[in-house]
């Protein structure tokens, strides 16, 4: 799992009926060095499908691959990255 930060919607015209409920957003994954010490390095964006609710600068964790298809069940579904959880705090704690 990946964090990263919603920067944004996609519109779509017509989706599955699978996808129903949820959207796509575009998220910025964040990398250690974003969390630690603020700098704005970031990696490429990417399109995550959310059914949380998510919004404009939220901070989310992204499942990629085949994670991503698993809360669908069987149901196969076209999903490559996933919204698994909004994060209110995050504590980064160097070692």
């Amino acid at each position: 799992m990946r964090i990263a930060e919603v920067i944004g919607r996609v519109t779509l015209s017509r989706s599955l009926a699978s996808l129903r409920g949820g959207r796509f957003l575009i998220a910025l994954p964040l990398p250690l060095d974003a969390l630690t010490q603020a700098a704005q390095t970031r990696s490429e964006d990417l399109v995550v499908y959310d059914n949380l609710g998510a919004g404009a600068g939220s901070t989310i964790g992204v499942s990629e691959g085949r994670e991503a298809a698993n809360p669908f069940g069987k149901n196969k579904t076209p999903v490559d990255a996933y919204c698994a959880c909004l994060i209110d705090e995050l504590a980064v704690e160097e070692t």
